[in-house]
Formats: structure tokens, sequence, C-alpha cells
């Protein structure tokens, strides 16, 4: 995993640290599912500590959010969260456009309950709708949501509780960062 050797100072620690090439966790993101491959790495040795290095922010938070409306599972809670704040709205705000209660919208975004199918959809159209780069992909996009899967597996919180907690269907976005195309893993 190494690659050419330019003095760099570690985040973490502060020690000298290198740029390689490598696949990163996106944690930042908001989202735990999504790993940026081929992208340069400032590494550090010592610590142990790696920060990406991140050329294209925007395009890069595009790519996830078409990632994620074109996903063939249900919106998991984190997912719409992260919508949401792509396009810049409120909990309240959200939640007004949706015509659904603000406590609805957190039961979701905390996997409390699921996103019915109807309101996934329209959340899915809204963000297709945010700039020109999705508004040309929206007539492929919509071909596509008949082969969304809407379905959960459910646990109980406690052994004795009768509430359920929504366990939605996950799966890995890889995103190649040289050229921010993206598939499910």
């Amino acid at each position: 995993m190494r690659s050419h050797q330019v003095a760099m100072e570690c985040s973490n620690c502060g020690e000298p640290a290198e740029i390689a090439h490598g696949n990163y966790k996106f944690r930042e993101s908001g989202l735990d599912n999504i790993i940026l491959c081929g992208i340069e790495l400032i590494k550090c040795n010592k610590c142990g500590n790696e920060d990406p290095i991140i050329p294209a922010l925007d395009d890069l938070f595009r790519t996830i959010a078409l990632a994620i409306v074109t996903k063939p599972y249900g919106l998991a809670g984190e997912e719409l969260r992260f919508l949401r704040k792509y396009m810049s709205l409120t909990g309240d705000e959200f939640s007004r456009m949706l015509h659904v209660d603000k406590t609805t919208l957190s039961k979701w975004e905390n996997n409390d309950d699921p996103v019915g199918p109807q309101s996934d959809l329209a959340i899915r159209m809204m963000v297709m709708s945010q700039n020109e780069a999705l508004r040309e992909k929206l007539k492929d996009t919509i071909r596509e949501f008949e082969k969304i899967k809407f379905r959960a597996r459910s646990y109980a919180r406690r052994r004795r509780a009768k509430r359920t907690k929504y366990v939605p269907e996950r799966t890995n976005i890889e995103i190649k960062t040289s050229d921010l195309t993206y598939l499910y893993a």
C-alpha cells in the first residue's frame, strides 16, 4: 500500500505521515456502509491514523446520495438522515414537506419504524430533483424503482418488551474515487 512519499504530518499525533492509496470507510458521512476505493490517504505509521484526501467533496456527496436513492432496498434511518441533510433540510422542514409528524421522522431516522414504501419513493424523488446532475438521471432511476424490496426484520428490544426495533436491509456502497462510480457489495 505504499505510494510516492511526501512530507506530511499526522492529524492525530503530529508525527510524520505518508501518502498512500487504499480503501477508506467514510464514517464522516454519517453512514457506516460507505467505502471509498482507491483514495489517497494520509497514513501514520506510528499511531495508525488514516485521513482521506477528498478533492471533490460535493461530487462525492452527490454520488453517495445517488447510490442511496438507487439502492434496491428500502431506506435505512441513517440513509434517510443523510438524504435530508444533503437537501439542507431540518427535521421540522422535512417532516412538513412529507406531511408526517416530527416524531414519525425521528422514528424513521433512528430505525424505530420503517419508512413506508410511498414515503420512501417520495423521498427518493425529492433527492433526485435537487440539482441538474441528478435530474439528468431521473428517468433511468425511476425505472429501477420497481426493483426495490421493501422488507426488513424486526427484533424485540428487551426480552419482555412489546416494542420491536426495525432492522433495515443493509449493503455496503463502494465508491471508486477516480471516477465516482459505485457498486453495492
